[in-house]
Formats: C-alpha cells, structure tokens, sequence
C-alpha cells in the first residue's frame, strides 16, 4: 500500500467495542481489552466490576479472533510456538505446541438479582474473578506459577467457596512441556491438597478440541463450562491418550477428563455442593484471570408460580398468548414451523405460559405478526398446524379465531390508540379484566405495542425456544 493509494483502511482494535455501543445505543463503558490469551476472561472481570460500580446496569462481554494475515503464522513459527502435530495435546505426552483458533463469543452479565426478578434464563452464576500478572521471570512468555496460584487464590476467596468443592478446572492448557507443568503446579498450590486425598476435581481443555483461540479463549473456555452446566455433563479433553510425563497427576486433586460423563454434585463434609468450575487464562506476557462458575438451580416456587392463574387479572383460565414475528410471511412460516416441530419434540415438560412470556419477552417484534392463544400445548399445536397449512390462501377458510395475523403497517395507516402507549395500556387492561385476550392479540397484530412484563407481576421466568 504505498503514498498513492487513496484508500486507507481502518484497523483501530477500540472500534470492536466502540461499534458495538454504536449500533446497540449502549451508554456504558466501552473497552477493547488486549492481555493476549486473557483478553476475554479480563473482559468479563472488568464488565463484573462495571456492574458492581454501578457504572451500567447490563453488560455484554466476549471475545473475538480472526487470523487474517501471514506474519502471525511466521512469527508462530520463527518462535516455536506450533504444535509439530497440528493439535493441542493439553496435558498430553509429546505436546510441543498449539494451533491458532479462530472464534468469537460473548455473555450477558447482569446482577443474579435482577436476572432473576427479570425472568431471564440464567445459564450460569459468576462467583468471583481475579486478575494479576507474572511479573519478572525467566523470560517474557515464561509461566509464574505462583502468581497463577495467586490469582486462582484470589477468585477462590472473592466467590467464597472452598476450593474442595470445585469439581471442574477448565484450564489454559495449550499443550507445551513447558507450560502445562507450570499450570498444574500453580493449580495443586492454590488448591491445597493433603497429598493423602484422592483426586476429587476433574480438569480439561478447550483448546484440544478447537484449538487455541488466543483473544478468544476465554470465552470459550466460559462457553464450555455453560453448555456442561446446562447438560449436566462433562466433555472430553482430546489426545491425552498418556499424560505429559512432567506432571505426577497422583499428587494432584486433578484428573484429566478423557471421556464424556456425567457431572456429579459432590458431597462435602456431608453436604451435597452446587456444580462450580474454575476457569484459568493465562496471557503470553503474563497476564493471568481466573473466573469461578457455579451452576444456578432455580427454586421450584419459581415454575409453580409461573404456571399459576395470573390472580392480578382476576382470572382463574388465562390462555396463553403466543406472538411470532418475521421481516416477511415467508420466514414467518418457518418461525411458526420451527416452534411447531420444537413442541412436539419437548412438549411433555414445556407450559403454555412459559413458552408465551418467553416469545412475548424474548424476542423483537418484527413487522409481519401473528398471534395464538391456547390453553394447552395441543390446542397450540393444531392452531399452529392450519396456519402452516392455510399460508398462501387470499382468505384463509375456517382462520376464525384459530389465530391473529397483522402487520405493522396496519397500524401505521391508522394511528391513534393502536399506537399510543398509554391508551394501549388501559385498553389492555380493560381487555384481560373482560377475558377478552383476542383483542390484545388483534391489536399486537397490527403493531400496537404491549408491555408484556406488566401482565405477569413476579410470576415470570424465560425458557430457550426456538
């Protein structure tokens, strides 16, 4: 690119952030992190003390990685970095290296309180988090392991958990002689295991499935412990067939997981503890975080509550309302296909008002609406199969009251109390105290606006659904 081109090209790492808050409208704090490995799992630290500080009320944090020019994979290589094999051997024998990952991830953080009293679906819990670096060492890219027990220490004190009750280590794991010897060392001192116990505490890697996502890897070691959390299962770590010959695993609370198996709740001074996981990402100049996980069990008064008749409205039969929005009628048969065929396969322990405030709540209303109420999941089911089975039709036989289909354009050529918040809001209310859920629907439909939330009080919680 020489003095003559007229193009100049744009590569300042702050617009990551900065067009994010751009394009969403957010006001808060706006970084882009750079520690190297660590970026993503500093990201979320620094999100959580946002979020503490009360500097936002709702963040999002991640990661992303992209190789997109040679010079990386020269500069790799020119300093044995690489694995010789093209895998991550994490804890394996022979690991002389790893492979670069390419990926992107992000989490949204609020408050467990709020989370809750929102109705959000709650994946995980962030017991605590710390960040310190290596400081001077025998050279730049050389391990601290004892400031990599500093920190896991540190988030182990800030969650206030005793470290025998963490029953999974994601760890850094890249899969160098080097390396991981160095962060067993420091995982065994911040544990403190009497050498007389047996290993109690299950340890992987991301990295030997997917590679080493370098700025990313944080959140993708995050993103693992979500999904074994949520299937209450724990995944393989990848070629470690025999363990690097440097780590005596037999003096450690650490096992490395080789095959798929369910994660037990373990039993601690006879008591039953939640699932957690520590979650270790150590920068190549130094830059260590460490993060604690800890599953969320949402109490069974919450589900019971959810299913009750909604009592405010005076009502003891109060269907469900299911709202589907698309940009167009085409994506929205598949939206309505693609929740037909997911009922079917998961209705015995989805509710109907479940799946309602969900898609009332959790999802953006599009232009092209259509609207069902139901008691049950079958009356669901077959209002869902004739509008499938009626799409194209220039006047729909039987549509009745089987559902209610509008777009916003509707509304806009006729404005007044379908567009006007607070008129909308009295005449809902006047609509749900008469059983009259048709015309909420009819009126979403058409591009009215509802405040979904103010219809179910306390009693709320969302669900994944398609």
């Amino acid at each position: 690119y020489g003095a003559e081109s007229s193009i100049a090209l744009s590569g300042n790492p702050a617009s990551i952030a900065n067009r994010v808050s751009y394009f969403c409208n957010f006001r808060g704090p706006s970084l882009a992190v750079d520690t190297m490995c660590s970026s993503s799992l500093t990201s979320i630290h620094l999100a959580c003390q946002s979020l503490r500080q009360n500097e936002c009320q709702v963040a999002v944090a991640g990661g992303v990685n992209v190789s997109v020019h040679p010079n990386k994979y020269i500069m790799l290589s020119q300093g044995r970095f690489l694995s010789s094999k093209g895998r991550c051997e994490s804890f394996g024998e022979g690991g002389d290296g790893y492979v670069p990952g390419e990926g992107v991830g992000a989490v949204l953080l609020k408050p467990l309180a709020r989370a809750v009293a929102d109705g959000d679906r709650i994946y995980g819990v962030i017991k605590g988090s710390a960040l310190n670096h290596g400081g001077k060492t025998n050279g730049y890219t050389v391990p601290n392991p004892n400031a990599q027990a500093d920190v896991i220490g540190r988030a182990l004190r800030e969650a206030g958990v005793d470290p025998r009750t963490i029953s999974y280590v994601e760890a850094h794991g890249t899969g160098t002689s080097l390396g991981d010897p160095i962060e067993i060392a420091g995982l065994s001192k911040a544990f403190q295991q009497d050498p007389s116990e047996e290993a109690y505490c299950a340890i992987g890697s991301a990295k030997s499935n997917i590679g080493h996502a370098e700025s990313a890897a944080g959140i993708a070691g995050v993103t693992k412990v979500l999904l074994q959390l949520q299937h209450g299962e724990l995944a393989p770590s990848l070629h470690v067939q025999q363990t690097n010959p440097h780590i005596d695993f037999s003096q450690t609370p650490f096992t490395v997981q080789r095959e798929l198996d369910v994660w037990e709740r373990p039993r601690v001074d006879g008591q039953i503890v939640p699932r957690r996981a520590g979650i270790s990402s150590f920068g190549a100049g130094g830059a260590n975080a460490h993060l604690i996980l800890e599953e969320y069990r949402e109490p069974d008064l919450t589900r019971e509550k959810m299913n009750e008749p909604n009592e405010q409205n005076g009502q003891n039969e109060v269907p469900g309302m299911i709202v589907l929005s698309a940009k167009n009628e085409e994506r929205l048969v598949v939206q309505a296909c693609q929740l037909r065929d997911a009922l079917r396969t998961g209705q015995s322990s989805w509710k109907v008002r479940e799946i309602a405030y969900t898609l009332q709540t959790g999802r953006e209303a599009m232009e092209v609406r259509l609207g069902v109420l139901a008691q049950t999941m079958e009356e669901l089911l077959a209002k869902l199969d004739s509008y499938v089975e009626q799409v194209g039709q220039a006047e729909p036989a039987g549509k009745g009251n089987l559902y209610y289909q509008g777009h916003v354009k509707q509304g806009q050529e006729h404005p007044g109390w379908l567009t006007d918040e607070e008129d909308m809001k009295e005449n809902v209310k006047r609509w749900l105290s008469q059983g009259r859920y048709e015309h909420v629907l009819d009126a979403w439909s058409r591009g009215a606006v509802i405040q979904w939330m103010e219809l179910y009080g306390d009693n709320r919680q969302q669900h994944p659904r398609p």
